[in-house]
């Protein structure tokens, strides 16, 4: 489905990240992969091989994205889709108990480096008629509780991709964004441990979902191949929500079996 396809990734070395930079490859995809870690480009060419590279930077840095940027440009003549997945979600806390060190740090990362990315990158894409792919959350549509501060983050994605699909469709670039409920990265689990249930967490997580489970980022990552490729010719400002049906609303850990049995008696 994407077969010589150029993608500029960010977050790519691990969680969803990597998941999808598998499945671009998979589907035929060349990368650049842009990741905080020191040891990106080792992860980067042992899970892809040869035909990508990977690149240590903080998108939180305009210089490092620019840099990363025309690293892809040198390497591969051009970028077709700019997936911005770089993401973090500490602290799990309300607002008033957010430091302004962790406020500021999720913002210059989850909205500033969707802004970098796109500064340093949209003229090429101009050039290639690309595409852009945000990792929002739903938690940005619906709100969590002891999250305002990373749900704010998302909120913003998605209020910025819905402008954006507006400001660039005129290039012809199409620009949207995929919305996971849970998904089990190590910053889901990160996540998991701040809470005060912290030993029932993996079973609220599964109850969540309307489908019955906490999937892997594999299933974001089809998602994600799917909007970055062809098949999604006509689909623009869209927040997919790729989440088990989690969007129909959270469940509380109801016995639904007796409830409705209950409901029945009546």
């Amino acid at each position: 489905m994407l077969k010589n396809k150029i993608v500029f990734l960010t977050g790519g070395s691990m969680g969803i990240g990597l998941c999808c930079a598998r499945a671009y490859a998979a589907n035929g995809a060349k990368l650049a992969v842009m990741a905080i870690e020191p040891e990106t480009p080792e992860i980067i060419a042992t899970e892809l091989g040869a035909n990508s590279i990977g690149i240590t930077g903080d998108v939180a840095d305009a210089a490092a994205v620019k840099a990363a940027i025309q690293t892809a440009i040198q390497t591969f003549g051009r970028i077709d889709i700019i997936h911005n997945n770089a993401g973090i979600a500490h602290p799990s806390a309300p607002l008033h108990l957010t430091t302004e060190q962790e406020f500021d740090r999720l913002m210059q990362v989850n909205i500033k480096g969707i802004y970098h990315t796109t500064v340093h990158g949209i003229e090429y894409l101009k050039k290639t008629k690309g595409c852009i792919i945000n990792t929002s959350s739903l938690v940005g549509e619906i709100g969590q509780e002891l999250h305002a501060a990373y749900t704010a983050t998302k909120g913003a994605v998605n209020a910025m991709t819905k402008s954006m699909a507006l400001d660039y469709a005129k290039f012809g670039i199409r620009v949207n964004a995929v919305a996971p409920a849970g998904v089990w990265t190590s910053m889901l689990k990160e996540w998991s441990n701040e809470q005060p249930n912290s030993e029932t967490i993996e079973t609220y997580l599964d109850h969540i979902h309307v489908l019955g489970y906490c999937p892997e980022g594999d299933v974001i990552a089809d998602a994600c191949v799917f909007l970055a490729s062809d098949k999604a010719a006509f689909i623009t400002g869209c927040i997919l929500p790729v989440s088990g049906g989690a969007e129909l609303g959270y469940r509380r850990g109801i016995d639904q079996d007796a409830f409705i049995k209950q409901i029945e008696k009546r």
